[in-house]
């Protein structure tokens, strides 16, 4: 039971302990309860299939909730268009869903690169109060900042 995963986990729940990361605790506590009861081998494979999908799923819903509740409405779509600082949400919502985009396929065609996002993550959650939506654009960011570095590599050489 206390292989390196059980302990890596227990090293990023006191992480998440440390710096009162809620979100962090939470997601180590049940990994490490899917891996006492053992039916981690079963559903891992199914979280990391199907994980980030349901994430954004999730997220999605809490950022169409005010829509459905009626917080937000037709009236208020028409007064916000009307705003600059409007057109720079929309954009960087229009920049982000298209790094994004880049980001699935690099995790899908260079998975090791998972592990440097995720490092990345825990990082940022854990140090600095960030929010576990990164890897998606993470992934997204170092594909475009692969990109560019490949040009000019091959530029200079």
């Amino acid at each position: 039971m206390f292989n390196q995963p059980f302990l890596f986990m227990l090293l990023l729940l006191a992480i998440g302990f440390i710096a009162k990361n809620q979100s962090l605790m939470i997601a180590a506590s049940i990994l490490i309860v899917l891996i006492v009861i053992g039916i981690d081998h079963k559903i891992f494979d199914t979280l990391q299939a199907k994980g980030i999908n349901w994430g954004v799923t999730v997220i999605t819903i809490a950022v169409l909730a005010p829509i459905a509740s009626g917080h937000i409405g037709f009236k208020k779509l028409g007064e916000v268009v009307k705003s600059p600082y409007a057109w720079i949400a929309l954009a960087a919502g229009m920049a982000v869903a298209i790094i994004a985009r880049y980001g699935v396929g690099l995790l899908s065609t260079d998975p090791h690169i998972t592990t440097a996002l995720v490092i990345g993550t825990i990082l940022a959650v854990a140090l600095f109060k960030g929010v576990p939506v990164g890897p998606l654009i993470g992934a997204g960011i170092a594909y475009i900042a692969m990109k560019v570095f490949e040009l000019l590599k091959s530029g200079i050489g």
